[in-house]
Parts: C-alpha cells; sequence; structure tokens
C-alpha cells in the first residue's frame, strides 16, 4: 500500500512538472516584462525655444544689462551629419546612458547639446554704464529710462551658446509599459511605454561672443547650472531597439559666462527652455 501511494505521489509530482513546463513553453515570460538590470543608450536631435532674458555685462569700464533679450535655436534639420563621426557633434543632440534600478526606475547621465543665439535684428532695452574707453556707446543708461540699443548690425553685442548650450545633467526616470491600452501582447516585438522624470546638472557652454568692438571670443567654461523635467514615449522594436520622443522643460541659470579674452569681462542670465527630442537606442541586459 505504502507503496502504491508513494508511486501516485511521484507520478503527479512528474504531471505537475510537466504541465507547468509546458505552460511556461506556451506563455514564457517576456523579456520586455522586466527592466531591472537593463542598461540602455540613445542618441538623438532636438529642436529648442527659449524664453526672453535678461543679459548682465560687466568689465572694465562698463556694468550694463540688456532687457528681455530674444533668442533661437540653431536647427540644422534631417542631415547626414547626426551619424558623420566626423560631424556629428555640430548639430544640436543628445546623448544619454542610463541603467534601471529596478522595473519601473532608471537613472542616467547625459549631455543635451542645445544651441542658443541672441536674435541679431532686434531693438533691446539697456541700463547701465558704457565708460569712455568705447566712445562710440559711451553714456548712462537709466533702467528706468527708455534707453535703447540697436543690435541688428552686431558692432555692439554678437552673443551666442552654439558649440553649444550644453547641459550636462543628470536624470531620475520612471517608465511604464501602456502596450495593454493598444491590445499589443507579445511586447517583444513591439511594446510601448511612457515615462516621465527630472533632472539636473551643469552648464558646460562655448560661448561665441563679440562685444562692444573687442575681439570675438570662443571658448568651453563651466557657467552655471540647469534642473529640467520631462515626458515621453518609447516605442521599442524586437526586444532590443527603440525610439524615445520627449518632451523637456527646465531652467537655466548662467552666472558666469565669459564673454572676451579678459577674465574680468563677463555676462549673466537665467532663461527658461523647452526641448522637443526625438532619439533611436538599444536597451540590453547585463
Amino acid at each position: 500500500m505504502k507503496t502504491i501511494i508513494l508511486f501516485l505521489l511521484m507520478t503527479l509530482t512528474v504531471l505537475t512538472q510537466n504541465l507547468y513546463s509546458q505552460e511556461q513553453t506556451v506563455n514564457p515570460t517576456k523579456y520586455t516584462a522586466h527592466n531591472k538590470g537593463k542598461i540602455y543608450i540613445f542618441w538623438g536631435g532636438n529642436r529648442e525655444s527659449y524664453s526672453s532674458s535678461d543679459i548682465h555685462f560687466k568689465g572694465d569700464d562698463y556694468d550694463f544689462t540688456l532687457y528681455d533679450v530674444q533668442a533661437h535655436d540653431k536647427a540644422k534639420g534631417w542631415h547626414l551629419d547626426y551619424v558623420n563621426p566626423a560631424r556629428m557633434t555640430i548639430p544640436q543632440t543628445n546623448l544619454r546612458i542610463g541603467y534601471f534600478i529596478n522595473d519601473h526606475y532608471n537613472i542616467s547621465i547625459g549631455f543635451d547639446h542645445m544651441k542658443y543665439v541672441m536674435t541679431q535684428d532686434q531693438i533691446a532695452r539697456i541700463g547701465g554704464v558704457v565708460g569712455n574707453s568705447y566712445p562710440d556707446y559711451t553714456g548712462v543708461y537709466l533702467p528706468s529710462g527708455n534707453n535703447t540699443i540697436d543690435l541688428t548690425d552686431g558692432s555692439f553685442l554678437e552673443f551666442e551658446h552654439t558649440d553649444g548650450l550644453n547641459y550636462v545633467n543628470t536624470e531620475f526616470c520612471r517608465v511604464d509599459d501602456i502596450s495593454k491600452l493598444f491590445k499589443i501582447r507579445n511586447t517583444d516585438k513591439f511594446q510601448i511605454n511612457i515615462t516621465e522624470g527630472v533632472g539636473a546638472g551643469i552648464l558646460y557652454p562655448k560661448t561665441n561672443s563679440k562685444l562692444l568692438g573687442k575681439e570675438r571670443h570662443d571658448d568651453f567654461h563651466i557657467s552655471g547650472f540647469g534642473v529640467s523635467a520631462k515626458a515621453g514615449l518609447n516605442f521599442t522594436f524586437f526586444k532590443h531597439f527603440f525610439v524615445q520622443t520627449e518632451l523637456k522643460g527646465g531652467y537655466i541659470n548662467m552666472n558666469d559666462i565669459r564673454t572676451t579674452n579678459s577674465p574680468s569681462d563677463k555676462a549673466s542670465q537665467s532663461f527658461f527652455f523647452i526641448q522637443k527630442i526625438i532619439a533611436f537606442g538599444g536597451i540590453f541586459k547585463l
């Protein structure tokens, strides 16, 4: 009797294991069901919009502010430079590398290569002092007055962060699979995710400027900090490859901008930005 019972138990165990194995074969765990331990990298391009900003210039024999200065980006459009290794840092680009600490959250480091160009064709309000060292612009400009300066021909000022407005940052993001909303069953073939996150970092621009007739200056310099938040959609194909679109907004404060070859000449400004990103990347498990 004991032998029969033991035989039945062994048989039941084997059948159970076989059924479980068959179920796993029919419904295996999807690679895309879990993200913990995965790393990802993406490369893409961007467009920006900037708020108007007050730019303060200070140096030997001058101290003035230009108010509500307008600026724009320097888009290149769809171009082979984005994939040309010798020229891929020239357009407005984004590079990011991240690691999933669990199925939903990841941390990443990235480089947002934006471009900021002061709009040349504008008349700006000015307040402050320009000394006798600059006879073409000498004067005391009352901030409360209606003093303006024509920036159109560039003789008074050319001002750009075009190589570029480099935002080197860390982000903390959440990712959620929303494929079920679109009745997608096999996410290992195609998956749709929503992502959102926050970030912070430093500004390391290469500022191109020509101020008060001085020699043009063009140099990399740590100039301030930025904070940002974003939301986006991720479209993953065949488990490992994806296209990601993001809308990112943030605040930039640069209180130490180099403007000429003289270390006594500096500028400062702060503004808000909106960045639209499309990127291509891959995701793999370590």
